[in-house]
């Protein structure tokens, strides 16, 4: 800053508070005033595609020296769950039937784990030959089944027995499944029987659920 006085020119330097907390810079061109934007993510977005995280960005107080901005991440990935159970004796073979109340949305696009316990039992009586039962989760709004997750819970052969005879059996369709956008997804299950009669074939949805793992 130049001034004069008595005829003469003089120049001088502004002084720059020593506080530590004063980020002000002298340079040869003048003052260096440093100034940072932060900005958070949205839920749901993300910088790159590693997992799905919210950042929380806390503001300090107005007129603060120093001013100390909070800045944390956290992982929130959205999940839901459900369950269902259906009946497959009134439902043609090799027909894909939905479990009542087993369908889910998820809600927005990205990678998710998608998870179906199911428990299916059958009756039978003696000379049955191959009674299976199936089970998958279907993407409705896709209109197709979910990669990999189709499992087979029962399959049995008995030419022998007497009598009336039945079984139960457990198994988890799982896959990752990556969606473009919000999708409907529900448990579905089929039965097959090659010889003999079969009755009481139930699918259960005992734990239907997602969990989103990445953007």
């Amino acid at each position: 800053m130049a001034g004069s006085c008595c005829g003469r020119t003089f120049r001088v330097d502004p002084r720059l508070d020593p506080a530590a907390c004063n980020a002000l810079q002298q340079t040869a061109s003048g003052l260096l005033v440093p100034r940072a934007a932060l900005q958070g993510v949205a839920p749901g977005g993300a910088l790159g595609t590693d997992r799905s995280v919210d950042i929380d960005v806390q503001a300090p107080a107005a007129g603060s020296c120093p001013e100390t901005w909070t800045v944390g991440a956290r992982l929130t990935p959205v999940a839901g769950q459900t369950s269902g159970v259906v009946a497959l004796d009134a439902s043609p073979a090799n027909t894909w039937v939905p479990v009542t109340g087993a369908q889910l949305v998820l809600p927005e696009a990205g990678l998710y784990e998608v998870i179906a316990d199911v428990q299916c039992s059958i009756g039978w009586s003696a000379g049955v030959g191959n009674a299976i039962i199936d089970a998958q989760i279907f993407d409705v709004t896709a209109g197709a089944a979910v990669p990999l997750s189709a499992r087979r819970v029962i399959l049995f052969t008995d030419s022998t027995a007497t009598g009336v005879t039945g079984i139960q059996a457990n198994a988890s369709a799982s896959a990752l499944y990556r969606v473009a956008g919000p999708a409907t997804i529900r448990v579905e299950g089929s039965w097959r029987t090659d010889v003999g009669s079969t009755f009481q074939k139930v699918v259960w949805a005992q734990n239907f659920r997602f969990k989103k793992v990445g953007d």
